[in-house]
């Protein structure tokens, strides 16, 4: 799994919170009208990154374990949410989504910003989806989103944002026969002291297929997995490699 350093983790916490704010709303609501959703209020956000995601659920008083490979991320996630950790409500550890285990199951795990496309292979793939499995209640749902091949093939490309706190620069290169695409963000921050700090990192998608990801799913005991849009978790997608992001719906 990718690691990000302490300051792309900065620059991470303070603009980049909008896909979870958006996203939270919709699983919450689709998970409320479950039958799990009724029984168990407890989540694990893997791959959590800055706890954007698990402080909405926080406030709606779940249970909420993050997990994340990036100590950088962590050191973020639990500030984040500190007075809940403090009240024992909340835990962020360190972890890798190909093998991890919890202590106690949960009734929802989501991960999300195509956080398994992060993934290396789809040997890692699967050992996220047994450990998934294993952490989730009989009945559990196991929510998470990809960028698609045919969305990363748009990948190729160099957007730049110039304001007063920050320069980031992002490249964006697509190497299809190694089911890669890459994104190259340098930038300067701004800091309290009013210098400005260089970061650079380096993230890449793996392409997944998803008749293959949904076939491991499948493989690793869940009875039900489909792709799906955000706005829609209820209803399977026909052609859903046509999207350039998709959410998969799988219980256990």
């Amino acid at each position: 799994m990718q690691i990000y350093d302490p300051a792309f983790a900065r620059v991470y916490n303070a603009r980049w919170a909008g896909f979870a704010h958006r996203v939270a709303p919709l699983i919450f609501d689709f998970y409320e009208q479950t039958p799990t959703g009724h029984e168990h209020k407890s989540l694990l956000d893997l791959c959590c990154g800055t706890g954007q995601l698990a402080g909405y659920f926080l406030a709606r008083d779940y249970r909420v374990t993050g997990l994340d490979s990036s100590p950088g991320m962590l050191a973020h996630a639990r500030e984040n949410a500190r007075a809940h950790i403090e009240a024992g409500q909340a835990r962020f550890i360190e972890g890798d989504a190909a093998d991890y285990a919890l202590d106690a199951p949960v009734g929802l795990v989501v991960a999300t910003y195509d956080a398994l496309n992060h993934l290396p292979d789809r040997a890692a793939l699967r050992g996220a989806f047994r450990s998934t499995h294993a952490a989730l209640v009989d009945g559990g749902w196991f929510i998470f989103d990809l960028n698609t091949r045919a969305g990363l093939l748009r990948w190729s490309g160099v957007n730049v944002q110039n304001d007063e706190d920050a320069l980031l620069i992002t490249r964006g290169v697509v190497v299809a026969e190694q089911d890669r695409a890459y994104t190259q963000i340098t930038g300067f921050t701004r800091q309290e002291s009013g210098l400005y700090e260089r970061f650079e990192q380096v993230a890449y998608n793996t392409m997944f297929d998803l008749a293959e990801v949904e076939a491991a799913l499948r493989e690793a005991g869940f009875h039900r997995a489909y792709c799906a849009r955000v706005d829609a978790l209820d209803t399977p997608l026909e052609h859903p490699e046509s999207e350039s992001r998709v959410f998969i719906v799988a219980q256990k």
